[in-house]
């Protein structure tokens, strides 16, 4: 109980000093429909300007959390049963201060055995839509809601939820990325608190923890449905857009589905 009330202490803490920053009201004591899924997360000029990232090569200022603190913070974790169902804790990987960190829903069994996300065949795929950006693996943050992986790989349970959630935020915190992939409609319903289904959430931008969220398909749903890979595709260029990044020249065509490492946009 004090370890519970401790984290939401510290919680709290880290919200009011991310609305001092953003000069906005109390994002803590927002409803959570008021974020949740069908509102844009287009802001108006002077609120999106207050949103900019931190200067990436600035050093980490004293009061602001790093993710080896969150990491340490995070321990063995036993707040919830699947703590001692797991051989490996998978926290997450990538760039400290990415500005697109990609979220799933939690490992599957090729992470829980290397403690790493996003590593069996979707994990590929999923490097191969990062590398069709323009991008590397190096160059974003991954990670899942959960931390452990759930027995046969079933959907997190909202208590699950519940208990690994406010470490994502502190993650997000610490990174502050400019934008976030969802990957799947159990990441997105989870993140956007919300029943919709991922055909009704991807494709334009919503908003989770005062950021630009992107639902799309999983890489493993693109396993099994190749012709999806269109849609994502269409996804990946509007968050590509929001980054000013320009699509590789050898990557312009957009192909229909397709067999795994082919298809749309050379995914």
């Amino acid at each position: 109980m004090r370890e519970a009330f401790q984290e939401l202490v510290h919680h709290l803490h880290a919200r009011l000093r991310e609305d001092r920053v953003r000069g906005g009201r109390l994002s803590y004591l927002v409803a959570a429909g008021d974020s949740g899924a069908g509102r844009e997360a287009a802001l108006p000029p002077e609120t999106a300007s207050r949103k900019t990232p931190r200067d990436r090569t600035a050093p980490v200022r004293a009061g602001e959390e790093t993710l080896e603190a969150i990491r340490q913070a995070l321990g063995d974790c036993q707040r919830c049963p699947l703590g001692a169902k797991r051989r490996r804790l998978v926290f997450g990987e990538g760039n400290p201060h990415a500005e697109l960190v990609f979220i799933g829903e939690a490992p599957g069994a090729d992470e829980d055995l290397q403690g790493r996300p996003f590593v069996g065949r979707a994990g590929q795929l999923l490097t191969k839509i990062i590398e069709a950006m323009g991008l590397k693996r190096d160059n974003v943050y991954i990670c899942n809601i959960l931390k452990c992986r759930p027995p046969g790989n079933r959907n997190p349970a909202p208590d699950e939820v519940a208990a690994c959630e406010p470490f994502l935020i502190r993650q997000l915190e610490a990174i502050r990325p400019r934008i976030i992939c969802a990957l799947g409609s159990v990441a997105a319903r989870a993140l956007l608190k919300t029943e919709a289904p991922i055909t009704v959430l991807r494709g334009r931008f919503q908003s989770y923890q005062g950021l630009r969220l992107m639902p799309t398909y999983h890489p493993a749903y693109l396993l099994r449905n190749p012709a999806a890979k269109k849609q994502v595709w269409e996804d990946v260029r509007i968050i590509m857009k929001a980054m000013d990044l320009k699509l590789p020249e050898h990557k312009n065509g957009l192909p229909g589905g397709g067999a795994p490492g082919h298809g749309a946009g050379g995914i």
